[in-house]
């Protein structure tokens, strides 16, 4: 089975639900067999590329002192096994680190460098758009440091990433996560393991037609 997750790297659900898939993917059997690509998606294509507070962006999107916010979103994560400090991160443009999932996704570690992102920016409070962090993130899951970095001085990937994010508007996709299983059955949210689980059994065992959850 082949699961599209589409997400985006500043996005706190993104991370909850990613680990929720993984534990339903944990109790699947025959798990082995659960093919994962992570699709890109932008909650805010025009955020600026220099990097400010995440409490900022925050304060200006829901009109209220940040900790409001993050106080829930931590324990939310906590539940789920994750450290949030999103009081001391930094945000920025996704789309080099976008840029960054694409290139490991052509050697074969996609899922690494995406864990790798995400405590990046949500456990350590860095900067997504710091080319030197990027390629440092990337060589802790395993490519090459001088590769990561020459290629994010390129504008290789650029199309295709930009190619990439215009599909997934296309195709509907107006809020991360979600999760695509096998082209037909769409589910939406960071939902809990055990409905993700009944996805994953239904749509293996072919009881599940075409449709969004």
């Amino acid at each position: 089975m082949k699961v599209e997750i589409y997400s985006d790297l500043v996005c706190p659900w993104c991370y909850i639900g990613k680990r929720r898939f993984e534990q339903a993917v944990a109790a699947l059997p025959g798990a082995g067999q659960v093919e994962v690509v992570y699709r890109p998606f932008q909650l805010n294509p025009d955020a600026p590329e220099a990097a400010e507070p995440s409490a900022r962006v925050y304060e200006r999107k829901f009109g209220r002192p940040a900790d409001t916010v993050f106080g829930p979103l931590a324990q939310a994560a906590a539940a789920e096994g994750l450290t949030f400090r999103l009081e001391e991160a930094l945000a920025t443009n996704t789309f080099q680190a976008h840029r960054l999932l694409w290139h490991a996704g052509r050697h074969g570690r996609q899922a690494e460098v995406k864990e790798g992102l995400l405590a990046h920016y949500f456990t350590n409070g860095g900067d997504l758009g710091d080319r030197t962090a990027l390629a440092d993130v990337a060589a802790a899951a395993g490519l090459d440091r001088d590769g990561a970095r020459a290629f994010l001085a390129s504008q290789e990937g650029t199309d295709e990433v930009r190619a990439e994010l215009a599909q997934a508007l296309e195709a509907g996709v107006t809020a991360v996560p979600t999760f695509v299983f096998d082209g037909k059955v769409v589910l939406q949210g960071a939902q809990s393991p055990e409905l993700i689980l009944e996805v994953l059994t239904k749509v293996t065992d072919g009881t599940l037609p075409a449709a969004t959850v």
